[in-house]
């Protein structure tokens, strides 16, 4: 006994205090049309595909135009692995506080541009979004060379998004 305190009673008043539930309504799920709309408003996902069978994330910019996320990459570990088994996810947030986010998932199938005009535009329309490319990723963008430099899209699923308020 502590203080006329028994024990038990002591560690019913330190776990009911240490372990208060989470309200289930600090989490929402986003619409669909609201996590359309964060995917279209935000530059930069993680893209997430599968590399000697377990998961591997990687950030990317990107923009989103007609159920698609655009981007464009050098050969190296996450084209490998897309070319291999196409399916991928793409994550992205904004983030205010601890406590005040949202999260955006979006799964599809990845899909390699190599149309001259259509990686043309593609990476014009990436420099405009992001105009600080390297000046090798600007002189692509200006004439649409070929490879090395892989355009690709993320041809989106389905969506899902989440919210702590």
């Amino acid at each position: 006994m502590f203080s006329g305190i028994c024990v038990a009673s002591l560690v019913r008043i330190v776990l009911s205090n240490s372990f208060k539930k989470v309200e289930p309504d600090m989490f929402v799920r986003l619409s669909d049309e609201k996590s359309w709309e964060m995917l279209r408003r935000n530059r930069v996902a993680r893209l997430g595909c599968i590399v000697d069978g377990g998961p591997y994330i990687t950030p990317i910019n990107y923009y989103l135009d007609d159920g698609c996320a655009y981007s464009h990459s050098l050969p190296g570990l996450k084209i490998s692995a897309l070319r291999r088994d196409s399916r991928a996810c793409l994550q992205t947030e904004e983030v205010e506080t601890d406590y005040r986010w949202r999260s955006v998932l979006a799964f599809g199938r990845y899909e390699e541009v190599t149309a001259h005009d259509e990686r043309k535009e593609i990476l014009g329309r990436l420099l405009t979004r992001f105009p600080l490319l390297t000046p090798v990723e600007t002189a692509i963008a200006d004439d649409g060379a070929p490879p090395p430099v892989i355009v690709f899209r993320i041809r989106i699923e389905r969506v899902t998004g989440v919210a702590e308020e």
